[in-house]
């Protein structure tokens, strides 16, 4: 009897995980991150899709302001450029209805100014693993870690630099809204 109890505790207790995994799934989630592009450092916001196929993919599209950092007359300058990303996220299920872990990648494009390159837009990719902490139904934090690849040159700097090329790290927050 305490067997069959026990049983049905444990049943229940996973039908309601599933049930508040499935809702926050279901949503769309908006959100804001920070973030690093090889020595760049960004500030940006991100739009995901609900997810489908089971909960286990979604879209996500991220727009960032970039800061490129070089020197110019002995004086260090932050030019602002800004990049657009869109990526397919997998997913497995929310695990505790706290965690979530996800790989992600797509396609970036870069849109530097003139005092970084010649060139109007750079295309490339990124592919990240990220890390969502839920401490409330509908909100999220996270932590992102991958890599991105453009083949971007600052030809308009000293050197001819790469930017936005090599370690990605993304962390910010997300709301899921209906």
């Amino acid at each position: 009897m305490k067997r069959t109890i026990l049983i049905f505790v444990i049943l229940g207790i996973i039908k309601i995980t599933t049930a508040q995994e499935t809702e926050i799934s279901k949503k769309l989630g908006i959100g804001f991150q920070i973030n690093q592009y090889q020595k760049d450092f960004g500030l940006g916001l991100n739009l995901t899709s609900p997810y489908f196929a089971n909960n286990k993919i979604a879209f996500r599209l991220r727009g960032n302001l970039m800061f490129n950092e070089y020197v110019k007359n002995a004086e260090t300058i932050w030019e602002p450029y800004s990049n657009l990303c869109f990526g397919m996220v997998g997913s497995n299920k929310i695990i505790n209805n706290f965690l979530r872990l996800y790989g992600e990648g797509g396609l970036i494009t870069l849109f530097p100014t003139n005092n970084i390159s010649s060139d109007n837009y750079v295309l490339g990719g990124y592919g990240l693993f990220g890390f969502e902490f839920y401490f409330e139904n509908n909100t999220n934090y996270f932590i992102e870690i991958g890599g991105v690849g453009t083949g971007a040159i600052a030809d308009k700097q000293v050197n001819k630099p790469i930017y936005s090329n090599g370690l990605l790290i993304n962390c910010g927050f997300r709301i899921q809204v209906k």
